[in-house]
């Protein structure tokens, strides 16, 4: 409900006098340390940006030389002080932002100043400290105002007579205060279409007669219940926003109304038609004891009658999440022929029963996920059901198994989550038919699949035949690579996405080269402790490979198909070798590939972990001493010590030439005897 204060316009923005920016009539002089209004503008300005500068106070004279301007905009100020006849000279003012000022220290000046403002529409008032007395006076006479913004304030309390004169208002924005209580505040505001009374401290609602509203957010308060008024008049109400407080039952709604959304996320609600002992509540009646001031009165409705069988054919989306509904009354669905998304999950149920009677023909999001589902039942010969769902989401329950033939009655379903249930894929027709198994041979529409954690031990025969899947999630199954893993000739054509995390892939267990058509794979958390040559060849887009025991890459990756393809590379947690990064390099070299995690990549010297891009050079010299050649080292090291041995020889021999000589002459120039 938050009111829109910028523009649309695409022209560049040019220098203007005063260091602010021009672009048409707009004029921008956002951020300037301006301590006043300029008074060297153009005086054509029609709308005047003065965001987050340091203006105090708007005196009289301010806006004198801008007759046309009609959008005014002084956010994040210091602003104390408008003068009474600051807007004298601007008519025709429509839009006025004085969001975070200090205008609760002169309020009543500053409301005579915004009274000589007879065309304003929008105003913003939100995070100035005020009360609700002081907003009673700055709006008292503003009967042209048709959306009004006092958010973040401290108002507590709210009666008939702080909105009296606003006859136009459209939207109002009360969210994040302290409101407590509400007395016919906006019985006066026949106009009011948009109400946002969001983060507050509301303990209930109850008598709500705004027939004329259209939009009501009370999220994020603490309230328990929600009662309309008793009354056959049309509601005009279409999105209710009850999320995230302490409602205990099913909100007694409008008997008619064009409800589309209703949001009751994150509440205490559940439903007491059966309890689980098998007791029924269907004709208790529950006495709600209504305080006003003297008067007290005492509403009786009957519990189940009441508070569920409002008129919902209109309800197009319904939020019960994080809630505490173990089981749903019966025809409860019925109720909402024009239901589209369904939300459930994060509940107490136990079972969900789809039938006849309740076709939810409509719907096309269903999400049962985060409950303690053991059985999913479907009526037999219920032809109908759920013939539009494209969204099933069933994770993190307690399934083993579909209803046979589920999947015939969903035509359009494309994503369909059975992660976290202990279920197992059906094989090739003919095998193993009288296990309890998932189905989903021949549905052509599925293209989202996710059995991540359900314990599969390896699937067996072509649980995928006849499908079209884009993409499949088999992470956390540690064993579903082990065995025959001829199911992967039916995804050759199709599959896009794989993750396959956390499911013991080594370097030479399997080999995925078949997948051509692969743009994203996840192999992170597995044991590969080498790259796997098969990766080099695929064209993928992004590439997981975080938590492996990855000693390098190949040198040269940046050169491979797999390289020139990259977009996105996840590398971290891996025991890189310092000394062996050349493949580090050519990766950051590489055009248009972005590594996400670059920064937390480390590699290993000794017991040391380091940074890559940012080696000592004591440990460089360490690397280079390791990865040099060892033959040309050691020759290197010899020849010094060979060429002092042959020094020494020549020297040695030319000091003892002559009595080597003469030694020689003596023994070999005397005649031996006969």
């Amino acid at each position: 409900l938050a009111v829109g204060w910028g523009s649309g316009m695409d022209a560049a923005w040019a220098p203007s006098p005063g260091g602010c920016e021009l672009v048409q009539s707009i004029m921008d002089c956002t951020g300037r340390w301006l301590s006043s209004i300029p008074g060297n503008l153009r005086g054509d300005t029609e709308e005047l940006f003065l965001d987050d500068n340091t203006i105090q106070v708007l005196g009289n004279a301010s806006l004198l030389l801008y007759p046309q301007l009609w959008h005014l905009s002084l956010t994040r100020n210091r602003l104390e002080l408008i003068e009474p006849g600051a807007f004298l000279s601007s008519q025709g003012l429509e839009v006025l932002s004085l969001t975070d000022n200090l205008l609760f220290t002169n309020y009543s000046l500053t409301a005579a100043a915004l009274s000589a403002l007879p065309a304003l529409r929008m105003l913003d008032l939100a995070g100035n400290q005020l009360r609700e007395d002081m907003v009673s006076v700055l709006v008292s006479n503003l009967s042209s105002l048709e959306s009004l913004s006092v958010a973040r304030n401290i108002i507590m309390r709210l009666d008939s007579s702080i909105f009296t004169n606003l006859t136009q208002l459209l939207e109002l924005n009360l969210e994040k205060n302290y409101i407590f209580e509400i007395d016919d505040a906006f019985e006066g505001l026949q106009r009011l279409q948009r109400l946002n009374i969001a983060y507050n401290y509301l303990p209930c609602l109850v008598g709500f007669g705004l027939t004329q509203l259209r939009v009501l957010n009370v999220s994020n308060n603490v309230i328990e219940w929600f009662l309309t008024l008793e009354s056959d008049d049309l509601f005009e109400l279409e999105v209710l926003d009850l999320s995230h407080n302490r409602l205990l039952f099913f909100p007694v709604l409008p008997r008619q109304s064009r409800l589309r959304s209703l949001l009751l996320q994150d509440n205490s609600m559940s439903f007491y038609q059966r309890l689980p002992n098998g007791t029924s509540l269907a004709n208790v009646t529950v006495q709600f004891l209504i305080i006003d001031g003297n008067s007290t009165n005492i509403t009786t409705v009957r519990l189940w009658d009441e508070l569920c069988h409002s008129n919902l054919s209109s309800l197009r989306l319904l939020d019960m999440s994080q809630n505490q509904v173990w089981g749903l009354p019966d025809d409860f669905l019925a109720q909402m022929p024009s239901l589209t998304h369904l939300k459930l999950n994060q509940n107490c149920l136990e079972a969900f029963q789809l039938s006849e009677e309740d076709p939810l023909a409509m719907l096309t999001e269903l999400d049962l996920s985060q409950n303690q589902l053991v059985e999913l039942g479907v009526k037999v010969g219920a032809g109908d059901i759920l013939p539009n769902l494209q969204l099933f989401n069933l994770s993190t329950n307690k399934l083993q198994a579909l209803p046979p033939g589920l999947f015939t009655h969903t035509r359009k379903i494309t994503t369909l989550d059975l992660s976290r249930n202990r279920v197992d894929l059906c094989p090739q027709p003919g095998e193993a038919q009288s296990l309890s198994c998932v189905d989903i041979r021949a549905v052509q529409t599925l293209t989202h699949l996710s059995l991540a954690g359900c314990g599969l031990q390896g699937m067996g025969g072509r649980p995928f035949q006849g499908t079209s899947l884009t993409h499949l999630d088999l992470s956390d199954n540690r064993q579903v690579l082990s065995g025959d893993l001829a199911w992967l000739q039916d995804l050759v054509l199709t599959l896009q996405v794989l993750s396959l995390r956390n499911t013991s892939l080594s370097s030479t267990s399997v080999d995925f080269s078949a997948l051509k058509g692969l743009v994203r794979l996840d192999l992170s958390g597995n044991s590969l402790a080498a790259f796997p040559a098969w990766l080099g060849a695929l064209r993928l887009r992004s590439l997981d490979l975080r938590d492996n025991c990855l000693p390098a890459l190949p040198p040269d990756v940046a050169r491979l198909p797999l390289g020139r393809s990259l977009r996105e590379l996840y590398l971290s947690r891996n025991p890189y070798n310092c000394c062996t990064l050349g493949w580090w390099d050519a990766l950051q070299q590489a055009e248009g590939l972005r590594l996400p995690d670059g920064r937390e990549v480390t590699c290993s010297h000794g017991s040391r972990a380091l940074s890559p891009a940012a080696l000592p050079e004591p440990v460089l010299q360490s690397c280079r001493w390791q990865t040099a050649d060892l033959a040309l080292l050691y020759l290197v090291l010899a020849l010094p010590t060979c060429l002092t041995l042959l020094v020494a020889f020549v020297v040695v021999f030319l000091m003892l030439k002559e009595k080597l000589l003469k030694m020689v002459k003596t023994r070999c120039g005397v005649s031996s005897p006969y």
